[in-house]
């Protein structure tokens, strides 16, 4: 590391640990302590820009270049899959297992961990996909700017999701994993403006957009709330579960 735990983590750090974490992206941790973690969790929204942005430019170009908005959509799904290793649906998957394995917490959490993917993963994450790729396939057909701009605000909202799971008084359920290590580490003063200021920028973009944050935030936590009755706190399938979720229900609003 090249700063020590106790010193207060700089916009750097965190930047560096949002993209070292969220995504693929060549980009070196430099500090992996509480500190770091709580910037990198506020910065989470800005990883969520990016990918989504990319995501929103290859289905775009794709449309321009006279692609059908089928594909549009796909190739529009497929990249934040890409930039974060399938992890977040990963996690969609473990999660859909353990809620649905009906074992206590501890069996459930065994179950997440395993490398297979169990029946109600299986459909948890074919649903989940086919929605997403339905939202922009109907977006992408209107026009392809309003697929694109979809596809950017649910790369946002779902890593604002990760932002708002990450406050004081939502624990770890497991002692190790990313889970633990961001686990509490943001304060909800903190994550408020960051809300904010994702909600203001969708609304300059159009009240939709805004709207479609405030619905996919509000599924996130509902999955949040029952995780944690669950589960006893969060794991890092829980947040890419989270993730997932709140870019699903994003996007359905944005088709309504």
């Amino acid at each position: 590391m090249s700063a020590s735990p106790s010193a207060r983590a700089s916009l750097p750090d965190g930047i560096r640990f949002a993209f070292g974490t969220l995504t693929v992206l060549p980009v070196t941790v430099r500090r992996w302590d509480r500190d770091a973690a709580r910037a990198g969790m506020l910065c989470a929204p800005l990883a969520g820009l990016v990918v989504g942005l990319c995501a929103a430019a290859l289905g775009g170009l794709l449309t321009l270049l006279g692609a059908g908005p089928l594909l549009a959509a796909v190739a529009s799904v497929a990249v934040p899959s890409a930039l974060t290793r399938g992890l977040h649906l990963d996690g969609l998957a473990d999660v859909a297992d353990g809620l649905g394995s009906g074992k206590p917490a501890e069996d459930a959490l065994g179950i997440m961990k395993q490398s297979d993917i169990g029946p109600f993963g299986v459909v948890t994450l074919v649903l989940a996909l086919l929605a997403q790729v339905a939202v922009l396939a109907q977006l992408y057909g209107e026009s392809w700017s309003r697929g694109a701009v979809a596809a950017a605000v649910a790369g946002v909202t779902a890593r604002l999701a990760l932002t708002l799971a990450s406050r004081t008084g939502v624990p770890a359920a497991r002692p190790e994993g990313l889970g633990a290590a961001v686990a509490e580490t943001v304060r909800p003063r903190a994550a408020l403006p960051v809300a904010v200021l994702v909600l203001a920028a969708c609304a300059a973009v159009s009240p939709p957009c805004a709207a479609a944050v405030v619905v996919g935030c509000g599924a996130a936590e509902l999955l949040l709330r029952r995780c944690v009755r669950r589960f006893g706190g969060v794991t890092g399938d829980v947040f890419g579960a989270l993730a997932e979720t709140a870019a699903t229900a994003a996007l359905v609003t944005l088709a309504l």
